[in-house]
């Protein structure tokens, strides 16, 4: 009997290995629960998720799962929390941690804190093999077998997006499925690797998420970062495919780095990598780093986190949406899918290596990041101050709603006092007047970096070969009047006083006014159109009450809106109170200046019919802008026409055409553009942007010529250039650096407007517009000059050399009469991305107003 006891322990030892050797074979790896090996074929973001769930439900001590929200088409976006046995359910205490390390809560470290890392995967929907390779990365982290991946989860908590982009990956794989032979073809030219309009990059609406991070316009955006903003992880990564020829890059980065970056931040970019190259030269795979992909422009998965206090980085595998299974490359090679799988597979494995490994640094770097923010923050300026006259309420909102998002701290002055500050206006320094209900966003707060990259006037650029736009300053973004300080100003009330929106005192007004000042006027102006309201709109600055009004103002009469009875007074009332408009109210239609509200020159609005172009030849990005502004932003209908059938479709049927930026040869051939022509003759209004305004160059009955630089400079240059023998003796390897003297790379400029005219309602003289195209035209002899460019016009960010001249005396915004229609020429784009919100406006005064 003591024989047998003294063995017992011995026995349940062996007994509890089997139970656990049992509990490891019933994890079954991607291949098992699939039915197929990964890199056989692409998998649905369905089954993906089957997976990604299938695995929590058997490692529940290490893996939570969290929807934190849906695309637009509706399917879940999903964050997988993956931590030892021990830390998983102190989950929120350790996030709550590492908000006291951030500063962004009070109070002390409790416990035990690992270090976060946080990766990201396929948030462009074609660079699809991150999301087959996440399946992979979760069930070595799952599986308690793997003793490396759980030593390295004693140190760091891993939070894994399986999919950023379901939407725009879904629209790829289920073309792929459809096009690709069986098994795959790897000749390029199949039908597989070449995907169609308008690919699966982009998501529902068409919007680059990798250009979102900082803008956070998409659903996709909002959803995710509201949850990163709560965690602010150490580390970030983002996992991207680029050209099939490519190998693999991995940090460091390339320069420019923005100056805001910090020599921690830089160095250990570095080490990460030197752990990446560390599994790709025991492979012996190729790979490149230090080119290409820089670190300056802030709405990017690598530098974005980087402003929040992260090490950021972006790994780009060769393949894209191109490479399909498998593809034949120049070298003669053949790049499969499942190559790229493991390469993204050893980049993840790399990043939490180190993270795990140099947990104690990491976080207590973390911690000095954001000290200095709280305590020493960078720059020359210590606060920015919006004004609180002068700008448009809605441009305010948009503006504090839109800090509320990146949860940036700000407040009011709440006492009048006074300094030195820049200008934004004027790009000068100046005195400055700060009255008590300013609005101030203070450099002392833990988002400092952030602050400063988002609002700093002028972006220093060590380098101008960079990979996107140069300049992005929130006020002239947003339209608003504001002044960068260099001394330190604290808000002294966090929140403004009780909103004092007027509403009318007057029961039964003759009629309601309200200032025509920002997009949230806009959609006031949309929802009363829709709800049968009749609208009508001042072209010239009147007084009545004594109160201005400027063009633009609109006016809501009891007249014409009889039918709606007693429902009158409570839909604008209702309505402006949802919009949250200042809305004043008359007894009479007579004004002690201007046009009395019967005169002709106070025109009726009425409600459009919207075509908008898309399909082959329509840039995706530039109509998926407008297609978002109308159905996200506004919230009134359009009709997407596509290219296909353009020619058969009615025009009118419709009261205005859009044309955003695309090429149009085969669309708009010469029997189709004189049909277009006769509908614009016949009352019709035609907006085209960019380079549909370019394609409109030089055609019958279009006023618009292109701008060549300047015949007198030319032949001065033409000159200089005879009298030095060594002109052509260029350098190889400067061509690209050179090529940048032809470019404009998202800056700046102030535009001069004419304010009397209709599409210019709702502004000063000036606006400040982001020009990206060299695209450049000159005044309209017949028309309206409405938006130009003028000598010394230029604001902030990278300019090419030989493009400056053509950037003088161009046009930029054009309304050319053509019969009883209108063609609008817009050589910006005031829409791009969704982020520039000053020119909101001015897009919808091209639809709704002009021509009316």
């Amino acid at each position: 009997m003591r024989k047998s006891l003294k063995w017992l322990p011995v026995f349940m030892l062996i007994w509890m290995s089997m139970q656990v050797a049992q509990a490891q074979q019933r994890i079954q790896t991607p291949e098992q629960f699939l039915g197929y090996k990964l890199g056989e074929q692409f998998t649905f973001h369905s089954r993906v998720l089957d997976y990604v769930n299938y695995l929590a439900s058997q490692a529940p001590k290490r893996i939570k799962l969290q929807e934190y929200g849906k695309t637009y088409e509706g399917r879940p976006l999903v964050l997988a929390y993956v931590a030892s046995e021990e830390n998983l359910p102190r989950l929120e205490e350790i996030r709550g941690n590492n908000l006291k390390l951030a500063g962004v809560q009070q109070g002390q470290v409790q416990g035990n804190q690992p270090a976060i890392v946080w990766l990201s995967y396929n948030i462009h929907g074609n660079e699809s093999v991150s999301t087959e390779a996440v399946m992979q990365v979760l069930y070595e982290l799952a599986n308690p077998a793997n003793t490396q991946t759980q030593n390295w989860l004693k140190n760091t908590v891993v939070i894994l997006d399986p999919c950023v982009n379901p939407d725009g990956r879904e629209r790829y794989v289920q073309w792929y499925k459809q096009a690709a032979a069986q098994g795959g073809n790897a000749m390029p030219y199949a039908w597989e690797h070449n995907e169609p309009w308008p690919g699966g990059r982009p998501n529902h609406y068409y919007f680059d998420l990798n250009r979102d991070w900082a803008w956070q316009t998409q659903i996709e955006s909002k959803q995710r970062l509201a949850v990163y903003n709560n965690w602010l992880p150490q580390v970030h990564a983002d996992f991207h495919e680029m050209g099939v020829e490519a190998p693999y890059y991995f940090s460091p980065a390339a320069k420019p780095f923005h100056e805001s970056i910090t020599p921690w931040q830089r160095q250990f970019q570095n080490t990460i990598g030197d752990y990446n190259r560390s599994y790709f030269d025991k492979n012996n795979w190729l790979y490149f780093t230090r080119e290409s992909f820089d670190l300056f422009y802030p709405s990017y998965g690598d530098t974005w986190p980087t402003f929040n206090g992260a090490i950021g980085m972006t790994y780009e595998q060769g393949g894209s949406g191109r490479a399909g299974l498998a593809i034949k490359t120049q070298s003669g090679d053949t790049l499969t899918l499942t190559d790229r799988i493991a390469h993204h597979v050893a980049a993840s494995m790399a990043t939490m290596q180190a993270t795990s490994e140099k947990a104690d640094q990491i976080k207590q770097e973390f911690r000095k990041y954001y000290e200095n923010n709280l305590n020493k923050p960078g720059g020359n300026y210590k606060a920015f101050v919006v004004k609180a006259n002068g700008n448009g309420a809605g441009n305010v909102k948009a503006l504090t709603d839109y800090l509320d998002r990146q949860q940036i701290q700000y407040g009011y002055a709440g006492k009048n006092t006074s300094g030195r500050g820049f200008n934004y206006s004027t790009g000068k320094e100046e005195s400055v007047k700060v009255g008590e209900k300013d609005l101030v966003i203070s450099m002392y707060q833990p988002k400092s970096t952030l602050v400063k990259v988002l609002f700093e006037p002028n972006a220093a650029l060590e380098d101008s070969l960079t990979y996107d736009i140069t300049s992005w300053a929130m006020p002239y973004a947003f339209g608003v009047q504001a002044y960068a300080m260099k001394k330190k100003l604290e808000p002294q009330n966090k929140q403004q006083a009780a909103a004092t929106i007027a509403t009318p005192t007057i029961e039964k007004p003759y009629a309601y006014l309200v200032r025509w000042n920002s997009l949230q006027d806009l959609k006031f102006l949309t929802e009363l159109m829709k709800q049968g309201v009749k609208v009508r709109m001042a072209e010239k600055a009147f007084e009545t009450d004594k109160q201005q009004y400027a063009a633009g103002t609109l006016i809501i009469t009891r007249t014409g809106n009889e039918k709606l009875g007693d429902k009158f007074d409570s839909i604008v009332r209702d309505l402006a109170k949802k919009q949250t408009i200042d809305l004043a109210a008359t007894a009479t239609g007579f004004v002690s200046s201007g046009a009395d509200f019967g005169s002709g020159s106070v025109r009726y609005l009425k409600m459009p019919k919207v075509a908008l172009m898309t399909g082959e030849g329509v840039s995706p990005y530039a109509f998926g802008e407008v297609w978002h502004y109308f159905e996200q932003q506004i919230n009134y209908p359009v009709t997407a026409i596509n290219t296909t059938y353009f020619k058969n479709v009615p025009l009118h049927e419709f009261d205005v055409l859009i044309l955003p930026s695309g090429a149009y040869s085969k669309v708009l051939d010469e029997q189709t553009l004189e049909q277009v022509k006769s509908w614009v003759k016949s009352g019709g209004k035609l907006i085209a942007m960019e380079s549909a305004a370019a394609f409109l160059v030089g055609k019958k009955d279009f006023d618009l010529k292109k701008k060549e630089a300047d015949k007198a400079e030319e032949e001065k240059a033409k000159d200089k250039k005879e009298e030095n023998p060594y002109q052509y003796l260029k350098t190889y390897g400067d061509r690209e650096r050179e090529a940048l003297a032809e470019e404009v790379q998202g800056s700046v400029f102030r535009v001069n407007l004419d304010k009397s005219h209709p599409l210019a309602f709702g502004y000063g003289d000036t606006y400040f517009a982001l020009i990206r195209s060299s695209n450049t035209f000159e005044y309209l002899k017949e028309g309206w000059n409405v938006g130009v460019l003028k000598k010394n016009n230029y604001t902030t960010g990278f300019v090419g050399s030989a493009i400056k001249e053509k950037l003088q005396d161009a046009l930029i915004l054009g309304a050319q009469p053509m019969g009883d229609g209108q063609v609008i020429y817009m050589a910006d784009n005031p829409l791009f991305r969704g982020f520039w919100h000053s020119g909101k406006l001015m897009f919808g005064n091209a639809v709704f107003v002009v021509g009316q």
